[in-house]
């Protein structure tokens, strides 16, 4: 297991000043924005244009002795405008094309959101079982947008030899374990998870106990910690839809590693990610409203770097 960096947060410098940085702590691995929500500062999809300009990116990695653990295009490809959804959707199938280009093994992406109909203009994240129309809207959702565009989506993937990892985000189709396994289910094996424990802790999910449920699905993992205000909490509940930036009033918001949950708790983490088979990377990803990028990111890699199990286990000799 390794730590990498996801370099959004980096997106004001080159990718040359990118690695240099990095370097500084440690890091040779990095998680690349390729379009959508993301960006694409420092990884651009007209690479796929140009045979010498893939060949030069691959070179000045190799060069500066970086890896990619994944190349992230984060959007909405369920989108009720079809548009929108288009854009979306190129976006991925073409990420999907450079990793294999690359041979970078992930790609991660949202599960998306429809409407409520085919005239719908915005989405709608069904989030209870009642008034009883909920469900019908639920139900449609799956059977006509979600299950036709993941299953041609996941065998593209699975054809190109490349991993989709779905982070689990409410907003979305696939926000919870269950509704991860019933998205990778129709996507096929090709289709798992970017397990972001942030998004768990905020839902009132267990991030360790839920890793058991997801199993061997976990193809890439987010390194990002959620800080939750009891104080807060028994006014707005867990579904908080004041800003990031509200953070006196919020019921809980992202921190860097170890500003949310401490040193043991991310032992556990860490140790049940390599339990369940998990033995890549930790992709640090700053969102902390309370302190600067720079800051957030040389906590977090110097916090997880003491953590982090990076040699193979042995033989259990006493056994």
């Amino acid at each position: 297991m390794r730590i990498g960096v996801f370099t959004p947060l980096l997106s004001h410098l080159s990718i040359d000043d990118v690695m240099t940085k990095l370097k500084s702590l440690g890091v040779t691995t990095f998680e690349l924005g390729t379009g959508n929500f993301p960006g694409d500062p420092h990884c651009k999809l007209s690479l796929l244009e140009s045979k010498t300009a893939l060949q030069d990116f691959k070179r000045k990695l190799d060069d500066n002795g970086f890896s990619i653990s994944a190349l992230s295009c984060h959007g909405n490809p369920l989108h009720p405008d079809a548009a929108i959804a288009k854009a979306y959707q190129e976006v991925s199938r073409k990420t999907v094309l450079l990793a294999e280009k690359l041979e970078v093994p992930v790609v991660i992406d949202f599960s998306g959101c429809p409407g409520d109909s085919d005239d719908a203009k915005h989405p709608n994240w069904v989030t209870c079982p009642w008034p009883p129309e909920f469900l019908d809207v639920l139900a449609w959702q799956w059977d006509k947008k979600v299950t036709p565009y993941w299953k041609k989506h996941g065998k593209f993937a699975a054809d190109h030899g490349v991993k989709i990892a779905v982070e689990m985000h409410p907003g979305f189709v696939a926000y919870s374990p269950e509704t991860m396994l019933r998205l990778r289910e129709v996507a096929g094996p090709a289709v798992g998870c970017n397990y972001d424990p942030s998004h768990m802790f905020w839902q009132g999910i267990d991030p360790i106990a839920a890793i058991r449920v997801l199993d061997d699905c976990i193809y890439h993992v987010h390194a990002k910690d959620t800080q939750i205000y009891d104080r807060n909490l028994p006014k707005t509940g867990v579904l908080d839809t004041k800003l990031y930036t509200d953070e006196r009033h919020r019921s809980w918001i992202f921190r860097t590693c170890g500003y949310g949950h401490g040193a043991e708790w991310w032992k556990e983490f860490i140790s049940t990610l390599r339990m369940f088979n998990y033995d890549y990377v930790l992709s640090v990803e700053h969102e902390d409203t309370i302190m600067s990028p720079e800051e957030g990111l040389t906590k977090a890699v110097r916090f997880l770097d003491a953590l982090v199990i990076r040699d193979k286990p042995v033989a259990a000799w006493w056994v």
